[in-house]
């Protein structure tokens, strides 16, 4: 019998010469939690509870599909996944990609499951998109990433039964300006990354941002005092006066024009979180391109988590997608 020392290092060899092989593990933060979340609003609104998973009769999923791999990253191989939900039957649908927030640094997809459900008994393919964050790589990293999943959903349209002329995008939070920057970009090349199916096109017929941020360079945004852990600084990877072509080039509302997707814009009662957003519905406006904006006056940015607003954010989702998508 071989010595137990033997069997370590022959398996540890074994590993490391693997050519795929992981040399060390991604770094987490794990800050943005619903549960986080929850304990921060608990003692103002006590009538607040989590929304958790719950598949409706009727609803199909499949999960943890790889959508693109990433050679030799600085972690080894890196696959990216989704997550897709779909009304049974072989009817072809809408689709909508959905894009978790978390400041670019936390969260993961698990965290619009419940909203996907419940939107996909509505008669809509709902995706939720992995991607990675600031502690993994920095801009625009995460935008070719969800560039990529758009593509993989067009390439595959046929096998999930999706309408690939008919295709949404929605973010929450950070989520929410990456929706609409993927969304107002459409393959465009600076943006679109080489991840995967890039013969086929980015372009997107609606764009649903829920209290995310669509300018940095907004008054709102700028004022707020920053440190050298902010969440955008970290992503951004630095300061505005030290990147401000950056700060500009990743902010939604400087590609929106006359051909923008119709919009929808959900808000809470914080501010700071809707910066540049009357300036880009203006934009809309002026260009007569169809778009809404809803607010809740509770002080609870991640409201779409919680009941009792989740089940009207639901609502304020589908019903827009059935204006933009479906009429």
């Amino acid at each position: 019998m071989k010595h137990p020392v033997f069997l370590i290092l022959t398996i540890s060899f074994l590993f490391s010469a693997h050519p795929h092989a992981q040399t060390k593990s991604i770094p987490r933060d794990t800050t943005f939690t619903p549960y986080s979340a929850y304990n921060k609003i608990k003692h103002v609104y006590p009538i607040a509870q989590i929304a958790k998973e719950q598949l409706p009769a009727g609803v199909m999923e499949h999960r943890d599909i790889v959508y693109t791999t990433l050679e030799n990253t600085p972690y080894g191989k890196r696959d990216l996944h989704l997550d897709l939900f779909r009304p049974e039957g072989r009817k072809k649908l809408p689709a909508l990609i959905m894009v978790h927030g978390g400041g670019w640094s936390s969260g993961d997809k698990s965290m619009e499951i419940p909203l996907a459900q419940q939107i996909a008994a509505r008669g809509y393919v709902t995706i939720t998109v992995e991607y990675q964050l600031s502690p993994e790589a920095l801009y625009p990293s995460a935008v070719h990433n969800i560039k990529a999943a758009l593509r993989w959903i067009r390439a595959h349209a046929g096998e999930y039964d999706i309408q690939p002329d008919k295709i949404a995008i929605s973010g929450s939070s950070a989520g929410g300006q990456l929706a609409a920057l993927v969304g107002l970009t459409p393959n465009m090349e600076k943006f679109e990354g080489t991840q995967g199916y890039n013969n086929y096109p980015t372009n997107i017929q609606a764009i649903l941002v829920i209290d995310g941020p669509v300018n940095f360079l907004a008054p709102l945004s700028l004022k707020n005092p920053r440190k050298d852990n902010s969440a955008d600084v970290v992503w951004l990877n630095g300061f505005f006066h030290e990147k401000p072509e950056t700060w500009k080039e990743a902010s939604p509302i400087f590609y929106a024009d006359e051909k923008a997707p119709p919009m929808l814009f959900i808000n809470s009662g914080y501010p700071r979180f809707h910066a540049g957003q009357d300036e880009l519905r203006g934009i809309l406006n002026r260009h007569n391109i169809y778009n809404e904006v809803h607010s809740f006056t509770v002080k609870v940015h991640p409201f779409w988590l919680f009941h009792p607003w989740f089940d009207e954010t639901v609502i304020l989702i589908s019903n827009f997608l059935d204006n933009t998508l479906k009429n």
